[in-house]
């Protein structure tokens, strides 16, 4: 099973500068970069002595947030595991003094500090309503907190007319978000990737959830489409197949999944997908004869067909087991 170890390195076609790490080291000699030249990221450290809030206010202070086109949100605990809520209200709070922010991704956390499905996030409506000029959108985590009062990752349906790219990525996506983001309209957006992850941990969307998107409703300009991290893989690649939004992809990405010789069936015989320019598919457990007729039909046509990492599924007790890339 995969996991994510490594802090972002770029973000929107920029380097990441760690500006809380930057600040806590000598907040009096820190060299930053021009405020639009960095991806900023903010964040704690396990044994951080101030809030998140302290950590974003430091920001506003020191940086020209005029200029500002990107934000990395890291860890916003410290060592006591919590809810986005408060942060993601003050950065909201703040939204004023961001004109220029065209991309946030929100939980550039590693397993060291958090595993994935023990994010807890709250809703993150409030970003796309309160950032109308914003591009692109990554939220990491879709769990709860420990009470009723913390629910997990929610989204409203909305309208947001800047919005190019969307990616939620969690080890179980709720259903509620899948059917709010086919609910929205984004006439911009042209890049979605959706994890779906698993059931264990609150991914209980289906493939009825889906159809609207694969109906292509509400997105217009969509080129690159990500169903993936899925225990369902093989049921998404046979709606996929006949789905009309497929006709106008450029991308197509069904990886991280438990992907089987079933779904790739499904895949070969549906509607033509030679006028893709790639089709993402790794993670998966083809047998080598369905890798082989893969590449035959699509590679002579131009397509880059991602096929690595394949994987051998589990047997326990007399059961078959398949895991997902990317799960707790």
């Amino acid at each position: 099973m995969s996991t994510i170890s490594d802090h972002l390195a770029a973000f929107h076609g920029l380097p990441v500068f760690d500006h809380t790490a930057a600040a806590t080291e000598d907040s009096a000699t820190a060299k930053l970069p021009a405020a639009a030249d960095a991806a900023w990221r903010i964040g704690l450290d396990y044994e951080s002595e101030i809030t998140f809030e302290e950590a974003w206010q430091a920001f506003l202070d020191s940086v020209d947030t005029t200029q500002v086109r990107a934000v990395v949100i890291g860890n916003w605990w410290g060592d006591n595991y919590g809810p986005l809520t408060d942060a993601l209200a003050a950065i909201v709070a703040s939204a004023g003094q961001l004109p220029a922010l065209r991309a946030l991704f929100i939980g550039d956390v590693v397993s060291e500090e958090c595993e994935l499905s023990w994010l807890q996030m709250t809703d993150v409506t409030p970003v796309l309503e309160s950032f109308p000029q914003l591009e692109e959108l990554v939220v990491r985590g879709a769990s709860g907190g420990y009470g009723d009062d913390e629910p997990p990752l929610s989204l409203r349906p909305l309208r947001h007319e800047r919005l190019r790219a969307l990616r939620f990525e969690a080890g179980g996506l709720p259903g509620s978000v899948v059917r709010a983001v086919t609910a929205c309209e984004f006439p911009a957006l042209e890049r979605l990737e959706l994890w779906l992850g698993v059931e264990e941990y609150g991914g209980d969307a289906t493939v009825a959830d889906l159809a609207p998107l694969l109906a292509g409703a509400g997105l217009p300009a969509l080129r690159h489409l990500g169903l993936e991290n899925s225990e369902l893989q093989d049921e998404i690649a046979a709606a996929v197949a006949g789905a009309p939004v497929v006709a106008r992809l450029e991308r197509l990405s069904l990886a991280m999944g438990t992907l089987t010789d079933e779904g790739a069936t499904a895949l070969l015989e549906g509607q033509p997908l030679t006028h893709l320019s790639a089709l993402d598919l790794h993670h998966h457990f083809l047998t080598d004869p369905m890798i082989e007729r893969l590449r035959t039909a699509l590679e002579p046509a131009g397509v880059a067909v991602d096929l690595s990492e394949q994987e051998k599924p589990d047997e326990y007790d007399g059961e078959t087991w398949r895991y997902t890339a990317n799960a707790e």
